[in-house]
């Protein structure tokens, strides 16, 4: 236990158990958040009159200078590295007093979302680049066909812009929901103390404004007992790891020679040490394989919160580390897949692929239904006994004949149906089939085009929201700074206030 909890209701705490409690190895990065909040607890606490402005100063040149931590399990946590660090440079008469009004109940949550906040901004900034990726690969591939699959059996003819806007739109909604989760994280705990707040007359308002947040966590128990952000984020990139995922599998599977869609850059593949002639995709098997530890997180995350009571646990920082893992391995999957996507070499040779697999086969049907008006469900039933008929003689739809059709017809539904042969050439010509899906949402290029239009606009005003919200930030964290150095340097207003401070 640490040094300075020692003396009162606890004589000691054995070093094996200290270093089982301790959360000392995940706290070193909440380290300068730590500090923040304490400069900003310290303005608030001399504004309110709380502590003297010669003691503020003090305590705020000590926080500025650089702090011996002793990151170690016997300070437990860095909560109290840093004001044990802070007793050590001034003392206790002044020193004792910077820990007034707040806990580390209060500090650990408000610490959390602080770098949480930066950590969702820099996931945001990275699905808006993997966005950007797909969105510029898509462009070189407006006019690329390739088979699509259901069922992992060819289905139709798409082309490859149009499956990248698939992505894109997914990421849009990830991207979505993150922007929704940050608006939730970025509020205050602080000022809630352990769980009832204080008899101190603080300003949590003041702190809340210092450190750039957006407003409170208003319900004292819910601000220290509450981890719902937690888990909102480690769900909502849950969803972005899914997303991920599904793309990874869809590289891994096309990269195959028996479908031969895309193939890797060397750079993002390996080899065999045995079979020379392997080309492994690796880098989509491992975001495949994290997107399971993402859901992990997740479950954990939810079966730990699940059996709390409410207010405080120490619980809480074994859910901690499962935010920073989910976090780590989407962001950094991210990344890499925003270097893997515009490498991509697409396979687009589908019209021999197309014909053997019979993918113009609905193509085919709804020809029979728009220009000789047979009824959609027959013209289904026809077009697949001629499917059938051909596959067992070993043949294509090139040779879909008029007469093959005709006696298909008859012998199928005793339909009396003559077909011109153009119009089953052009059924079954896969560009012409793609050209014609121009519907909304569909394939065709020139609908594609319309599409990349409408999301490069959509990005552009994503990417500034997001750089909007880190400005924001910046501009707090450099107000916190300009205050507190100027009490440190005993530069303070003859009322006590500083612009834009609430009393």
């Amino acid at each position: 236990m640490s040094e300075t909890l020692r003396g009162g209701r606890l004589s000691s705490k054995r070093d094996d158990v200290a270093e089982f409690t301790s959360s000392i190895k995940d706290d070193a990065r909440l380290a300068d958040a730590v500090i923040d909040i304490n400069k900003a607890h310290v303005i608030m606490l001399m504004e309110q009159e709380i502590i003297k402005p010669q003691d503020a100063a003090k305590l705020l040149q000590t926080l500025f200078a650089k702090l011996d931590l002793k990151m170690d399990s016997s300070s437990e946590d860095v909560h109290m590295a840093v004001e044990e660090a802070v007793l050590q440079q001034v003392g206790p008469e002044v020193g004792g007093n910077m820990h007034i009004a707040k806990s580390r109940n209060d500090q650990v949550a408000t610490a959390l979302r602080m770098d949480l906040r930066k950590q969702l901004i820099n996931l945001m900034f990275s699905v808006v680049t993997m966005e950007q990726a797909l969105a510029e690969t898509a462009e070189k591939h407006v006019e690329t066909l390739i088979l699509e699959y259901t069922h992992l059996q060819p289905a139709q003819p798409v082309t490859f812009a149009h499956y990248l806007l698939s992505r894109f739109d997914a990421l849009e909604r990830d991207l979505q929901r993150l922007q929704s989760t940050y608006v939730r994280v970025n509020l205050s705990p602080m000022g809630a103390g352990a769980l009832a707040t204080t008899s101190f007359p603080i300003s949590r308002e003041r702190v809340a404004e210092l450190l750039g947040f957006d407003g409170l966590v208003e319900n004292s128990i819910d601000a220290v007992g509450s981890r719902d952000f937690i888990l909102e984020t480690i769900a909502a990139l849950t969803l972005t790891a899914v997303n991920l995922s599904q793309l990874a599998e869809d590289l891994i599977v096309w990269s195959s020679p028996d479908f031969g869609v895309v193939e890797l850059r060397d750079d993002f593949a390996s080899t065999s040490s045995m079979m020379p002639q392997k080309k492994n995709p690796e880098v989509p098997e491992i975001i495949r394989a994290r997107a399971s530890h993402v859901l992990g997180d997740f479950v954990a995350a939810a079966a730990a919160m699940k059996g709390m009571p409410s207010t405080y646990n120490l619980d809480f920082q074994e859910v901690t580390s499962k935010l920073w893992e989910a976090v780590e391995n989407v962001n950094s999957s991210l990344k890499i897949l925003a270097e893997l996507i515009p490498n991509l070499k697409v396979q687009s040779d589908v019209a021999e692929k197309g014909l053997k697999s019979f993918v113009a086969a609905t193509e085919l049907a709804n020809t029979l239904v728009r220009k000789y008006h047979v009824p959609f469900r027959s013209a289904h039933k026809i077009v697949g006994a001629l499917v059938k008929t051909l596959i067992e003689s070993k043949r294509t739809f090139k040779d879909a004949t008029p007469e093959l059709l005709q006696k298909t017809a008859k012998d199928t539904l005793n339909i009396a149906l003559t077909v011109k042969a153009d119009d089953i050439a052009e059924a079954i010509d896969p560009k012409k089939i793609v050209e014609s899906h121009n519907v909304t949402g569909g394939p065709a290029p020139a609908t594609v085009k319309k599409a990349l239009a409408s999301r490069k606009k959509h990005m552009a005003q994503a990417k500034s929201n997001v750089t909007e919200l880190e400005k924001k930030l910046d501009e707090a964290k450099k107000r916190l700074e300009s205050t507190a150095r100027s009490i440190s340097e005993g530069k303070i207003p003859e009322n006590g206030r500083f612009k834009n401070s609430k009393r």
